[in-house]
């Protein structure tokens, strides 16, 4: 079964991470920041939605800090609750946060609510065809379903090159990835 496969495939994709964090740590951060998003064409002024990274996440923060000086708008995921999609609040560098589910640092509630372009999406594991392996709550899968039906919208997973295998295991309501940026740089998922 498909979940069965998730599962393993979510275990190993835990040590895997794990054990790239460990080798390359903050660097890997700043050499995201460095590729920044320039690969999409995006327009200065388009809204980014980025991450709080928790545990051993890959750290978005630097390339976030430069996407605003680039003239970025920035919104942070707010979980909404168990089977909701998330929400994006407007957040920029420096701004108080406050702390949700998990620990996972949520804008305050006070921020505006918007609609990103363009997603990055943290992941476990990537192929190049642009499966991803999240946590198993479904909450960006609906949350990039519900963003494709109202815009296009591009969606970039951020993560070490550790996390490539040659094929995730996904079913049909498992949304892709287009991009995924890595510390090597990005890399053009080729879809179906």
């Amino acid at each position: 079964m498909i979940t069965d496969e998730k599962r393993a495939e979510r275990t190993r994709a835990l040590a895997r991470r794990a054990a790239a964090h460990a080798l390359h740590g903050r660097r890997a951060g700043l050499r995201l920041a460095k590729h920044g998003i320039g690969f999409l064409e995006a327009a200065p002024g388009a809204i980014v939605s980025g991450f709080s990274a928790i545990r051993d996440e890959i750290d978005a923060g630097p390339l976030l800090d430069c996407l605003a000086r680039d003239g970025y708008q920035l919104a942070l995921p707010v979980m909404q609750g168990k089977g909701k999609p998330l929400l994006f609040r407007a957040w920029a560098p420096g701004d108080e946060m406050g702390s949700a589910t998990w620990g996972i640092a949520e804008p305050l509630s006070s921020r505006a609510v918007l609609e990103p372009d363009v997603v990055l999406v943290p992941l476990l594991a990537f192929d190049a065809q642009g499966h991803r392996l999240g946590y198993g709550g479904g909450f960006y899968d609906r949350t990039l379903a519900g963003l494709r039906a109202l815009k296009p919208i591009v969606a970039i997973g951020v993560a070490y090159d550790e996390l490539k295998v040659d094929a995730v295991p996904h079913l049909d309501y498992d949304q892709r990835i287009d991009w995924v940026l890595t510390p090597s740089g990005p890399l053009r998922c080729s879809g179906p």
